[in-house]
């Protein structure tokens, strides 16, 4: 008797959470179809669609009704989002490389977010924050951006600085994928050369596909695989950062021990395993790589729904100059490492 009395009253709670996080999740879901629909119609960036359409239905943060689901979106969905991106790696795409490429792009990405605290710091910005664009312009743009932003100390402007950040980083990537192939032209690289360069280089994944196909078939394939080994490095990278901050985490979020590795890093690597050893279908696959697009493009809208026009007007020119000289940082250290391995072979 009570036990049927605590199944009832566990499933109550259940209807109770799903019915207090509909609105909000309603309201994500319909801007990241509306997202969606606009990129596909219009060729630019999802996750910019997602962010502005979101900051223009604002309003839904005022109701209480909407918060609750906009707050499970841009946690708990971003989470999900991020540990399926796993799907999408496999081991055999890093191996296939070559190791000096492998080591120029390690050694890229973790300089990159150094340089991104560098900056930060030099123009009187939060480091964490620096660190947060660094690791945004390194890895792979609005995704890296979301999956630091989980692992930062939680204050008054984190959700704003996350935005920021995709702003910055979708709007450098969707420039650099029209000059990047003009560079590449003017500086004589080869097809595949010049695809390992995108790849390194230029932020969210759409960008470098688009950049790698205004090149040639051959470039467009070293690109990918180039930018999919960036998408590996997250888990090292946010790993690094998560116990860089953990201390100051626990702090912001009332908890004396944080995880040093959130849930949502191992269920990346358990997916990369999985999908390196080729354990699940071909549907299964590519329906998990769209769930993953889907849950972040989500998110992106819960965030920016919960996010003031005005708030990102205040912060002034000093971001912008952290994420433009972070990306200025990677791609000519690069190119000079690219040039350096032609030299050499």
């Amino acid at each position: 008797m009570n036990g049927a009395k605590r199944d009832g009253m566990t499933l109550s709670a259940l209807m109770s959470s799903c019915r207090s996080l509909t609105p909000g999740l309603v309201i994500a879901g319909l801007v990241a179809l509306a997202a969606r629909w606009l990129s596909e119609h219009y060729t630019a960036p999802v996750m910019l669609f997602a962010l502005l359409l979101g900051i223009a239905v604002n309003f839904a943060r005022e109701d209480p009704r909407c918060r609750p689901g906009l707050d499970f979106a841009s946690r708990t969905v971003l989470r999900l989002g991020v540990a399926l991106l796993g799907m999408r790696i496999t081991v055999d795409q890093i191996a296939g490389l070559g190791a000096g490429v492998v080591a120029l792009t390690t050694i890229a990405v973790a300089l990159t977010i150094a340089v991104g605290f560098a900056l930060a710091k030099a123009v009187k910005l939060e480091g964490k924050l620096g660190v947060l664009m660094g690791g945004a312009t390194a890895i792979c743009g609005a995704s890296a951006a979301l999956a630091i932003a989980a692992v930062l100390p939680k204050g008054p402007t984190h959700e704003r600085d996350a935005i920021l950040t995709v702003v910055c980083v979708t709007t450098l990537s969707t420039i650099a994928m029209v000059t990047y192939p003009l560079l590449a032209a003017a500086l004589g690289l080869d097809d595949v050369t010049a695809g390992v360069f995108f790849g390194a280089t230029i932020h969210d994944v759409a960008q470098v596909v688009g950049a790698g196909g205004l090149v040639s078939p051959a470039a467009q394939d070293s690109a990918t695989i180039m930018k999919l080994f960036r998408v590996a490095l997250l888990l090292p990278a946010v790993l690094v950062i998560s116990f860089m901050f953990r201390r100051a985490r626990g702090e912001s979020d009332g908890a004396s021990k944080p995880p040093l590795l959130p849930w949502f890093l191992i269920a990346f690597a358990a997916l990369v395993a999985v999908n390196s050893a080729a354990l699940t279908p071909p549907a299964a696959t590519h329906f998990l790589q769209a769930a993953s697009t889907w849950c972040l493009v989500i998110a992106i809208a819960a965030l920016g729904a919960k996010t003031a026009l005005g708030e990102l007007v205040q912060v002034g020119w000093r971001p912008i100059a952290v994420v433009t000289g972070a990306t200025g940082f990677v791609a000519l250290f690069v190119l000079a490492g690219l040039g350096a391995m032609r030299l050499w072979s």
